[in-house]
């Protein structure tokens, strides 16, 4: 078990820093899942995560001989924001090695705190190698992001804000990637109130914590692939799958298509910017994968927001697809003048908006003398859809 000590201790060190995010209540969630949830938002946290509480708490502990050396981190974002933020706060060097797929938000959060990045590596278990190797030369010392006893206080700290707001919760749900944030708030939780459930969620993607949890021995999983970057982690740590071990209840996960609606979710709804690793909480609920809780108190953690502007524009378009809000279609029509005026009067008359059209009377498939026509339009559920559709193909635009 984790030393709880040290997480009071971090709690001292980290507050005149780190912010004491909102703890609210989720009508819509807690609607849906049928449960009482509220949510943690750590999205709203300086630097946008969770990972500043942890960096800092490491960072303020250093040595003066080490603190005059500087830090060294790898990350694939928020750890490396914490990591830059509080060595700026302690006048220090900071060298963040970042994977080459980190967000372009991301890489300019952590140089806009002063560090010096380096791109590296496919994931961030390759980055991790580089910046240690980089520390050992330099004789920086390394901040991990997980796999150390401060920076798991310092995440801890986080469940205590929880219990501050609320102890009589049945269960807290955690985002999971290297494991040092649930083992820290897992630690601090049972410390208060052992009867608490904790339950980790990590993306499908990743899945090497999560089998290791299963087996009960470290394993390493060859690759990882997820929208959920903060959690993209490939190897798994001794150390924090020990403490999750012996204090975690439950541990699943959940995948892409189920984290980009919690995103899509928590933006509609709740008015949130939260990224994949912040939103796999949300998606178990959402997706029914905790039924248990039906009828209990829970809180969900919001790990972070920063995300990615170009997923998040995706995310929106594919989820206004896929709950009848848009739709696509294509159709041939006879490349003649007033061809094109009958079809949008038609979507005209049945109230759907063109977004978007597209003319191409060049592609080797079509007949001389006629033309593909594809609009994106407005619509306003499966209803209208099956309307815009049947009407098309009595107009013979559309053919079974």
């Amino acid at each position: 078990m984790f030393d709880v000590k040290k997480i009071y201790e971090a709690r001292e060190r980290i507050k005149d820093v780190v912010v004491d995010t909102p703890f609210s209540y989720a009508p819509h969630l807690s609607q849906i899942s049928g449960c009482e949830a509220y949510l943690k938002k750590e999205n709203l946290q300086v630097t946008g995560a969770f990972k500043i509480r942890g960096a800092y708490n490491k960072i303020a502990t250093l040595s003066n001989a080490q603190k005059a050396c500087g830090v060294v981190a790898a990350s694939a974002g928020n750890h490396a924001q914490g990591v830059a933020l509080s060595a700026s706060k302690f006048g220090i060097k900071a060298v963040i090695v970042m994977p080459e797929s980190t967000p372009l938000t991301k890489v300019n959060g952590v140089k806009n705190y002063g560090a010096e990045v380096i791109l590296h590596g496919t994931n961030y278990d390759e980055a991790y190698a580089f910046a240690k190797s980089y520390g050992e030369k330099n004789s920086l010392t390394f901040v991990h992001p997980f796999e150390d006893d401060e920076v798991i206080a310092g995440q801890g700290t986080l469940a205590l804000d929880i219990l501050d707001r609320c102890k009589d919760l049945d269960a807290v749900i955690i985002p999971v990637g290297g494991g040092g944030l649930i083992s820290g708030m897992a630690a601090a939780i049972k410390s208060v109130n052992p009867k608490i459930e904790v339950i980790g969620v990590s993306a499908k993607g990743a899945p090497a914590l999560k089998n290791s949890f299963d087996l009960k021995t470290a394993v390493d999983s060859l690759s990882v692939r997820t929208i959920a970057d903060g959690i993209a982690v490939r190897d798994t740590s001794p150390i924090t799958l020990g403490y999750m071990l012996g204090s975690v209840d439950r541990f699943i996960s959940v995948d892409d298509e189920e984290i980009a609606s919690a995103i899509l979710f928590l933006l509609e709804k709740q008015k949130l910017v939260v990224e994949g690793a912040g939103a796999v909480g949300v998606a178990a609920l959402l997706h029914n994968k905790l039924e248990h809780l039906k009828g209990k108190k829970v809180a969900v953690v919001l790990s972070g927001g920063n995300m990615d502007v170009t997923l998040l524009s995706v995310i929106i378009e594919k989820g206004l697809l896929k709950s009848g809000r848009k739709m696509k279609l294509t159709v041939t029509l006879v490349d003649k003048p007033g061809s094109l005026m009958r079809f949008t009067q038609i979507l005209q008359e049945l109230n759907a908006n063109i977004v978007h059209i597209a003319y191409d009377r060049t592609s080797i498939s079509l007949d001389y003398g006629d033309a593909n026509v594809t609009v994106h339009v407005e619509t306003k559920g499966e209803e209208h859809q099956q309307l815009i559709h049947r009407v098309l193909r009595e107009e013979n635009y559309i053919r079974d």
